[in-house]
């Protein structure tokens, strides 16, 4: 098993069509992954695992009650029992060993069983064989389960689509339709490319892309993303993505190579398997031999049997497959649930995670701004001045932008603009209408020392000042609503004992106020992106770890200086998924705590394997070692430990974290 245990995580992260078993021919004719995880027990290496179990129990019965069943017949016998499950293993053991491998599990299993078969222990010889490829088929189901969690929420995309060519709807291969066809999707159908909606409205199941089953209504000109399944009404769909860009394989592409970040602990394991089977294959070769030289009715075979006892205890298979199983069984959990972690690694940094930094817009709040007041100095044309305002805004990508311009609604008119220069963390400057204008919060005023009679901090909303030709023109006041699993979330994350921070750029009284209602732990506005990168520095130099929440672009900078980097609303944003390290799809807050829930849980199950596999190894080899210790607590010891330890790795799958 050992040599398939290193590939285990290798062969989850190969697309379905690729993937195949690396390790033994038997498993790999008779049970790939594309067979998926539900028909293992139709594979020709469990087919002959039942052979042979059956011939030996056949055997044993013989043993016990037919005095005649012995010498050449009774060797004959258990031969043909053990060689349906042995020639596979002894033809890996051969190529492992050409390719240099002595160590391998499966030449180790040859030596053990071989060696029984020696001195005459032929049922305990086939035993150790015949559960060993049970193992093997157990792990092979498991790997192939978790794989197909996976992709069964991921992979939604049809392969066909209903291309419109002349207003008449045709078949085509959804690889090769290009960016700008019509498709039309009827009701029930799953969208295969991401586009832009025709239709004046339709309602959408996105469950595929966010875990969450409630419908999402979108209106024309609103984008719409491979996997969602279209509701009651027939729809038209614009093209903007091809085949191989859209949202949705972009997602299961970050999920199959997420294994390729390993965590601390799998590095470990493996590391150690790679000292701790040579040293214990010594120790085994000392066992047979070392006891010539102080015993004094020293008995080959029996000292052989003790040795051949310790090496199938000393396989490390437990530890090497199941550990990897439990992290995948937790990306699989946090997928099944909306929450993409992009590696292993990332469920040890969440399940010790100390402080959740979150940023305000988009994160807590919904980002969606109304325009509340607009109080302009005397004698300017509100109107006129919130048309320049809005031309301006444009050029950024901030809600308060689409607040403006929501406002102005029909009105709004496309006037010439030029110097649009961005002022980080300030606001806009440019030129409209022949006026200079700055547009943005009150730091931008006092940059360029323009005094006004207001003060900002006794105004609770969001402020949007606005200077015209170096003078104060007066400010407009936006406000954000807060998402309706804030407080739950925040509640959560306390009862997680998690410090809770908020950073955000709006003005500090707007950041206390929403701080307070959510029962934020600590709130500072007014940050420039730079002093949110300090306040970061500050938490983790008292040697606390931090998970920033934010919208994976803007908040670059912190993203890349926490110990995760979260981002709320990645399913819209390519960069999102690109530069965070766990994208929550479905932009609700409340999914923090459950990835916190879920790194716990991963690395709970992990640790049990650990301990579960070293306890009972120590104590099996101990009494091998002693001589108290038979083979078929050796097969107990590593395959009895491998299977419990893999059904403990896949329970995760199951669970629930809400």
């Amino acid at each position: 098993m050992s040599q398939q245990c290193c590939n285990t995580d290798e062969e989850i992260k190969q697309p379905a069509k690729q993937a195949g078993h690396k390790g033994h021919d038997h498993d790999h004719e008779g049970h790939s992954h594309e067979q998926g995880a539900g028909v293992w027990w139709k594979s020709r290496a469990f087919i002959l695992c039942v052979i042979s179990l059956v011939l030996l129990l056949a055997g044993i019965a013989m043993d016990n009650y037919w005095p005649a069943f012995n010498g050449q017949v009774r060797l004959i016998y258990y031969l043909c029992a053990y060689l349906p499950v042995a020639i596979p293993v002894i033809k890996d053991a051969w190529l492992t060993l050409v390719k240099g491998d002595v160590f391998s599990e499966f030449l180790l299993m040859t030596i053990a069983t071989v060696g029984a078969f020696y001195i005459g222990e032929y049922p305990e010889g086939v035993a150790v064989m015949v559960f060993y490829a049970v193992g093997e088929i157990f792990q092979s189901a498991a790997v192939n389960r978790a794989k197909a969690n996976i992709k069964s929420l991921l992979d939604q995309r049809p392969d066909e689509v209903n291309v419109l060519e002349n207003g008449v709807a045709v078949k085509r291969k959804a690889a090769v339709v290009a960016t700008g066809s019509i498709l039309q999707l009827k009701p029930g159908e799953k969208l295969a490319l991401d586009g832009e909606l025709l239709s004046e409205k339709a309602t959408f199941n996105t469950a595929a892309l966010t875990g969450e089953s409630k419908p999402d209504t979108k209106k024309k000109g609103e984008d719409v993303l491979a996997g969602m399944i279209n509701g009651s009404t027939v729809a038209e769909v614009k093209v903007t993505k091809v085949y191989a860009d859209s949202k949705l394989s972009k997602i299961l592409d970050l999920v199959q190579n997420a294994t390729t970040q390993k965590a601390p602990t799998e590095l470990f394991i493996r590391k150690f398997a790679r000292i701790y089977t040579p040293i214990v294959t010594f120790l085994a070769v000392a066992i047979c031999l070392l006891p010539y030289f102080f015993v004094q009715q020293y008995v080959f075979n029996d000292w052989l049997y003790r040795a051949l006892i310790f090496l199938v205890i000393s396989c490390p298979c437990a530890l090497v497959i199941s550990i990897p199983l439990g992290y995948f069984g937790g990306i699989g959990a946090g997928s099944r649930n909306g929450i993409l972690f992009k590696g292993g690694n990332y469920l040890d940094v969440m399940a010790a995670i100390k402080n959740v930094v979150m940023d305000k817009t988009g994160t807590l709040t919904r980002g969606v701004f109304q325009v509340q007041e607009v109080k302009l100095e005397p004698g300017l044309d509100e109107d006129a001045v919130l048309q320049w305002v809005n031309v301006i805004e444009q050029r950024s990508t901030h809600p308060v932008a689409t607040a403006i311009h929501e406002y102005l609604g029909a009105k709004a008119q496309v006037l010439a603009v030029t110097g649009v220069e961005e002022i980080a963390g300030h606001g806009l400057k440019g030129v409209v209408a022949g006026k200079e204008l700055l547009v943005g919060n009150f730091k931008l005023l006092d940059k360029f020392s323009i005094p006004y009679p207001v003060n900002p901090e006794a105004i609770v909303l969001t402020l949007v000042a606005i200077a015209i030709d170096g003078k104060y023109a007066g400010y407009i006041t936006i406000a954000d609503e807060i998402k309706e699993d804030a407080p739950q979330a925040i509640q959560q994350l306390h009862d997680l004992q998690v410090n809770t921070v908020m950073l955000s750029g709006d003005k500090s009284s707007v950041v206390k106020y929403v701080a307070e209602k959510l029962g934020i732990t600590q709130a500072f506005g007014d940050l420039l992106p730079e002093d949110k990168v300090n306040k970061v520095k500050g938490i983790k130099a008292a040697n606390s770890s931090v998970a920033f929440v934010g919208d994976g672009v803007n908040d670059a900078p912190v993203i890349a200086l926490s110990d995760a980097g979260i981002a709320m609303g990645g399913l819209g944003s390519d960069a999102a998924i690109e530069t965070a390290d766990i994208v929550i799809q479905n932009d609700q807050p409340s999914k923090i705590p459950v990835a916190i829930r879920i790194g716990k849980m991963t690395r709970r199950i992990v640790w049990q394997n650990i301990t579960l596999a070293f306890a009972v190894k120590a104590v099996v080899l101990i009494l091998g070692a002693g001589g108290l210790a038979t083979m078929w607590e050796a097969v107990f010891a590593d395959v009895g430990v491998a299977f419990l330890a893999i059904l403990n790795a896949i329970r995760i799958q199951r669970m629930k974290f809400q």
